[in-house]
């Protein structure tokens, strides 16, 4: 029974330990520097946040792909050639959203740092 609990224990771990490192060839930004790069016309900027979180409170130069949609509306609207910005409300799921960029071939993808939640 304790080795079981044991091995639990490691695995939770590990999962949150994969969740909350970066990864590889994701930049990351912050909500200061994205301020000077929303007027860059190579970039596109997506918010992953739900309709309704989009809708309250937004960037004008940002689109609304839902994290849950993204796998579906990427290929369609997410161009590969150019850079990805990416925020959600406090960096947790934009970092996701960056993982599944990465796995579906974008090369270029920027996870803003605290999301929403630090901008001002």
């Amino acid at each position: 029974m304790e080795y079981t609990l044991y091995i639990a224990v490691i695995f939770l771990t590990y999962i949150m330990i994969k969740r909350m490192v970066p990864t590889k060839g994701v930049q990351t930004i912050s909500t200061a520097k994205l301020k000077n790069e929303l007027k860059d016309k190579k970039k596109q900027f997506i918010d992953v946040r739900t309709p309704n979180e989009f809708k309250g409170n937004k960037i004008k130069e940002f689109k609304n792909v839902p994290l849950h949609q993204l796998k579906q509306k990427a290929e369609k609207e997410i161009n590969k050639e150019k850079e990805v910005v990416v925020i959600c409300q406090s960096g947790m799921r934009s970092q996701q959203a960056c993982k599944q960029l990465k796995k579906l071939g974008y090369d270029q993808v920027t996870n803003v740092k605290g999301g929403m939640n630090a901008w001002r």
